[in-house]
């Protein structure tokens, strides 16, 4: 409805985020992070922004320390960052919007107030995390009916969580780093022993980026540059390319045994280098070079599978979410992920307003030795990454959830699209497989790889653990896409999650609002 009354693509994508922090609680929500790739079609140009929060000033491992703490907590005040989403959904409004911002809220606060009914998906979530929501005192008065999460049809409604939204679409990002959104969150932080400050917030400031590439068999694959792990998923990408893969076939083991040992070279260049740039020098620029892909693809072995990759040496070569994306009829793409980082973040409900707080803070280390080392005002490891690819007049925006999931499945969505020539659909739906560590040989593969593949990657020495023909493990995802020869738009949604695509309604719907002359 929001491009049907003339909303732009950057507009559907806060309205729909705003909406999900409501009826998803346990992904997203004010209390998170936010970044965003946005297409846009007039220009041609694409704008990376990254709305990830820093760690306050007095958290520092030294701190930690003092408290008994000798690993960085998992949930927890001390695993709570400054949230980026609303300052996110601010630049991204500004530079990118056309309705008026207020307009924007008005469907989650609706949710909100009113109440919706919990969806099987939502159900199950939401009850593996019950010990969790009682832990916190806010949690258990808004989250726990009665002492248990909802059912499966039963409404649900967070009043307090409406009138947070209220004040953020009346006064906008100040509400919620300066004004009275802001007071409530310091209020819980103090309350818990925790070290954010007045100034941690208020001076929090989102970062316009330059999204970084590869190219992948004629097509321009684009991800966000660190603190974020999109180089991962080109560094795949680039081994990739090194192997015939539209000749192997998804039915063949050799496609699989390619794309897994890619898998663990990328990831073991992204444990050992991925920080935040401002606090340390990540070698991205070699990472995703085609030279250094070769050298690596070099080290595969199409006999047997290695365990224990190391990271190379990049820098002799230069060169629990949601994620959602819209096109609207101009064709602007907003490719949009936003999250709480851990199943309800921290586990921590802020006083009055009734949203969690994420645990973005857990992606840190108390190792000095490591480039993530917790640090003042640093971002830390984020594993939210949107992403974009084009080739000719065809550009897709998409993104596929999961923590480390994420850039090993935008690896195989781009494969599945150019070395199989898969609808995007057909790609969000093609079965896949999965690792949500560092090291080893084992993956998670969905059961609807033909066993003769799973035997074949068996002997390799991959060791496998079958899961569902859709798992939850290998991230639902959404994918758009706009044609500029032919001005057509298209959308897909997995079938992992709840989620669909869903076009604009043509105006002989009645519900076309007034058109606006600022139109990007």
């Amino acid at each position: 409805m929001i491009l049907a009354r003339g909303g732009s693509a950057a507009d559907a994508a806060i309205a729909a985020d705003a909406v999900l922090g409501v009826v998803e609680p346990m992904n997203s929500g004010i209390g998170g992070d936010l970044f965003s790739i946005f297409w846009d079609s007039r220009t041609s140009k694409l704008a990376g922004l990254n709305s990830s929060g820093w760690a306050p000033r007095k958290l520092t491992p030294e701190f930690l320390r003092s408290e008994g703490i000798n690993h960085m907590p998992q949930e927890g005040i001390y695993s709570v960052t400054v949230p980026g989403c609303v300052e996110g959904w601010a630049n991204l409004h500004q530079k990118f919007g056309r309705l008026p911002w207020a307009e924007l809220f008005k469907p989650a606060i609706y949710y909100a107030q009113n109440g919706f009914p919990l969806t099987e998906w939502i159900d199950a979530y939401w009850k593996g995390d019950a010990a969790k929501l009682s832990k916190d005192p806010n949690a258990r008065r808004l989250f726990l009916m009665n002492g248990r999460p909802p059912n499966v049809g039963e409404v649900w409604r967070n009043p307090e969580y409406g009138r947070a939204l209220e004040l953020i679409a009346a006064e906008g990002r100040d509400a919620f780093y300066k004004g009275e959104i802001a007071k409530s969150l310091l209020k819980t932080s103090d309350r818990l022993g925790g070290v954010m400050s007045a100034d941690d917030l208020a001076s929090f400031e989102a970062e316009w980026v330059e999204p970084i590439s590869t190219t992948y068999r004629g097509w321009t694959v684009y991800e966000l540059p660190p603190n974020g792990q999109g180089m991962a998923a080109l560094e795949m990408l680039n081994v990739m390319e090194r192997f015939p893969l539209d000749e192997y076939g998804l039915a063949d083991a050799r496609a699989w045994h390619v794309k897994m040992e890619a898998q663990k070279l990328a990831y073991a260049d992204l444990r050992r280098y991925n920080a935040d740039p401002r606090f340390a020098s990540v070698p991205f620029r070699g990472i995703i070079s085609k030279d250094y892909a070769a050298e690596r693809a070099r080290t595969i072995d199409p006999e047997h599978a290695h365990c224990d990759w190391q990271a190379g040496d990049p820098s002799r070569f230069g060169s629990d979410t949601i994620y959602m994306c819209a096109v609207d009829k101009n064709g602007n793409i907003c490719s949009l992920i936003q999250s709480l980082s851990a199943s309800f973040g921290s586990g921590i409900v802020v006083d009055d307003f009734g949203f969690h707080l994420q645990n973005r803070g857990a992606g840190f280390t108390l190792d000095p030795s490591q480039p993530n080392v917790l640090a003042p005002r640093k971002r830390p490891f984020h594993t939210i990454i949107p992403a974009f690819m084009e080739k000719g007049s065809v550009h897709i925006g998409f993104g596929i959830m999961g923590g480390l999931n994420q850039p090993q499945a935008h690896a195989q969505f781009v494969s599945n699209v150019v070395d199989y020539g898969m609808n995007i659909q057909w790609a969000l739906e093609a079965p896949r497989f999965t690792k949500l560590d560092f090291g080893g040989c084992d993956f998670m593969i969905e059961g609807r790889v033909p066993e003769a593949v799973r035997q074949a990657l068996t002997a390799l020495g991959h060791k496998l653990e079958v899961r569902g023909d859709f798992s939850t493990p290998m991230g639902g995802g959404q994918a758009v896409i706009h044609d500029s020869s032919s001005g057509v738009n298209y959308g897909a949604s997995s079938p992992r999650k709840d989620g669909a695509a869903i076009p604009e309604p043509d105006p002989y719907y009645g519900s076309e609002g007034p058109r606006h002359q600022n139109e990007h």
